[in-house]
């Protein structure tokens, strides 16, 4: 679910020029998601201070330039939790070092690589590529 909120939160910021707040169904249609899911998970987002919202006819959900400096990682645990990085590869309950799954040795350094990427790239750094066209948030 974390990957549908981080291509929410890239697309928001990607429109923090054009318009001030941007409905769920513009959202949902940018990133190729059902309003019901993006709906959800945004709320999750207002909740951890990660977007704002203004409800009202005229209202929706809007990024500001401080929000769009937030590590990536800050999506990932509002919305999956901190697991991702620490859960085994294979899903096993009991994986470790001592006890470890098929891919355990080699999915580790995979996974801390990433945990890396995502604390050290903030939502800006992210929408740049989407900006320039150079990367996309859906199909």
């Amino acid at each position: 679910m974390c990957q549908t909120a981080i291509k929410a939160v890239i697309f928001l910021y990607s429109q923090k020029d054009e318009q001030h707040y941007i409905g769920i169904r513009k959202i949902a249609a940018a990133i190729d998601c059902s309003e019901h899911t993006v709906g959800k998970l945004l709320q999750l987002l207002v909740k951890n201070k990660i977007i704002g919202s203004i409800k009202g006819p005229s209202g929706g959900f809007f990024i500001t330039p401080k929000q769009g400096q937030l590590p990536v990682i800050t999506i990932v645990e509002a919305i999956d939790g901190r697991e991702k990085f620490t859960e085994c590869g294979l899903g096993l309950a009991k994986c470790s070092k001592d006890h470890p799954c098929p891919i355990h040795f080699q999915y580790g350094p995979i996974r801390e690589e990433l945990e890396k990427i995502f604390r050290e790239r903030k939502v800006a750094d992210l929408c740049q590529t989407v900006d320039k066209g150079e990367s996309y948030l859906a199909g």
